[in-house]
């Protein structure tokens, strides 16, 4: 199964999210992350002003990129590449916050099937989450796919789910700082926000207890523009 990698990124300091937005999906993506050649996918989500995000204090970042790599070893090598080391790198000052940047590696399921492709005014709510103190791993991951992954199909206006779990690599040296990625698909913001005003929400608040560490709950509502896909090069 593919890596997914989720990296968050902030805009530096003086910089607009507009700018920030801009120049990642127009500059960034297009003349130096797009020609690493491990990268079978690569998507940007720009985050949107949304009232309804999740987390105390908000997250700063202002957009994800999404990338797919074929395994352990094609992903060390694009870190060694020289697109990578002599492109991407030294481009990143010039647009992020590279010391706000969080990066996560992950393993995703797909909790209910939908579109992949870019829908024109589709809103997605990425979740960054941590399990509840005490909590075995394998547990977590057990039951987010279980009954927790029950609870959030059943979301009103939802289009798609994933829930993706952080790689065993990242608990070598201790505890990751999230344990997995979830992220829901809606036709628009204001579906999103009428899912998250409805009982729908409170049962899923329901469902996280005892699953899901409340104090490390973060969300980011975006929409997607493909760099490379929805197809693997």
């Amino acid at each position: 199964m593919m890596i997914h990698q989720f990296i968050l990124a902030a805009p530096k300091p003086g910089m607009s999210a507009q700018e920030f937005q801009d120049y990642w999906a127009n500059v960034h993506a297009v003349k130096f992350a797009s020609k690493i050649p491990q990268i079978r996918k690569y998507l940007i989500d720009s985050r949107i002003p949304f009232a309804g995000d999740l987390g105390d204090p908000k997250l700063p970042h202002q957009g994800i990129a999404e990338i797919w790599l074929a395994n352990g070893e094609e992903q060390l090598a694009s870190l060694q590449s020289e697109e990578f080391l002599q492109g991407a790198r030294l481009d990143e000052p010039n647009w992020a916050a590279f010391w706000q940047t969080i990066v996560l590696d992950t393993t995703a399921h797909e909790v209910v099937p939908g579109p992949v492709e870019a829908v024109p005014g589709r809103v997605k709510l990425t979740v960054l989450l941590k399990r509840a103190p005490g909590l075995d791993l394998a547990e977590y991951r057990a039951r987010t796919l279980g009954e927790y992954a029950q609870v959030v199909a059943k979301a009103p206006g939802l289009r798609r789910a994933l829930h993706a779990h952080t790689v065993d690599g990242y608990y070598v040296f201790g505890e990751a700082g999230f344990d997995s990625v979830e992220q829901l698909w809606f036709d628009d913001e204001q579906a999103l926000a009428d899912a998250l005003a409805s009982p729908w929400f409170a049962e899923l608040k329901e469902a996280q207890q005892g699953l899901v560490d409340p104090k490390y709950v973060f969300s980011l509502a975006v929409t997607e523009t493909w760099i490379i896909g929805p197809e693997a090069r």
